[in-house]
């Protein structure tokens, strides 16, 4: 399997999973950036639109269906979201094109199996997603806004090879930061978002020690740095069976192509 970061951020989120030939199909995990955003994107990782075989939503939140709808129609894409989400906001305008999932569902979308899971956050019905390559027996996750590391969140951390897991904010630097009150208290609440410290705890006390690598993701503008992410997952250090390569995704640019 393949990942991509394609962007990452509350200006815009969108994932890229793809099988390992090199005119294999792939998803896209959001579509959170414009579709000629994306199309760029793809482009600069050796990737066109006519490959991603689907469009997989998390929650409703503009920074994460923003893209979607002309994706679709440009490319006859098939979205899938959850009833709730479909319910709650305007995804695309042809819904033929438009699937209903439920909550730990498994879709098979060529030789990848994604399978959607519930967790916390401020939105109708919110999920992520592990996606398992039935050719190379690879699992990736998708972990973003999570107000905190639930049962299903610690499953999903536990059986992946890679793991993009958010990691939004620094304590300190949310606390001391110009954000209104009421707001902070939403953005470390269970229906919030991971600090740096509860996504390296998680991945500390849960990551399975096969874990190649390791994308830190949803990091906030104004309350957090990469250099603060990174220097927060060095207690990945006190695990001897776990040396994952951490790297961090950006808003603006595509990640790396990780191979797994």
């Amino acid at each position: 399997m393949k990942f991509c970061a394609l962007a990452s951020g509350s200006s815009g989120n969108c994932f890229y999973i793809g099988e390992n030939e090199k005119n294999g199909g792939g998803i896209l995990i959001d579509a959170g950036i414009s579709c000629k955003q994306i199309c760029e994107r793809l482009n600069r990782i050796g990737k066109t639109p006519e490959q991603i075989k689907g469009i997989f939503i998390t929650h409703e939140h503009s920074d994460h269906i923003k893209g979607a709808d002309v994706f679709s129609r440009s490319f006859n894409t098939p979205v899938y979201a959850t009833k709730k989400t479909i319910k709650e906001s305007f995804i695309i305008s042809n819904t033929k094109m438009l699937n209903d999932i439920s909550n730990h569902e498994q879709i098979d979308v060529g030789n990848l199996q994604v399978k959607a899971f519930s967790k916390s956050h401020k939105a109708a019905d919110p999920v992520s997603f592990s996606v398992h390559d039935k050719k190379t027996s690879k699992t990736v996750s998708v972990i973003t806004d999570a107000g905190h590391a639930c049962k299903n969140i610690i499953e999903a951390v536990s059986s992946s090879d890679l793991l993009c897991l958010e990691s939004n904010h620094d304590l300190k630097m949310l606390e001391h930061g110009p954000y209104p009150y009421f707001l902070k208290q939403w953005i470390r609440s269970d229906m919030g978002h991971l600090s740096n410290m509860q996504a390296a705890l998680c991945v500390l006390e849960h990551g399975q020690k096969n874990m190649k690598n390791l994308v830190l993701a949803h990091l906030s503008e104004n309350n957090n740095t990469p250099n603060h992410a990174l220097k927060t997952f060095s207690i990945l250090k006190e695990r001897h069976d776990l040396h994952p390569h951490v790297s961090v995704s950006l808003r603006d640019a595509p990640s790396e192509l990780l191979k797994i």
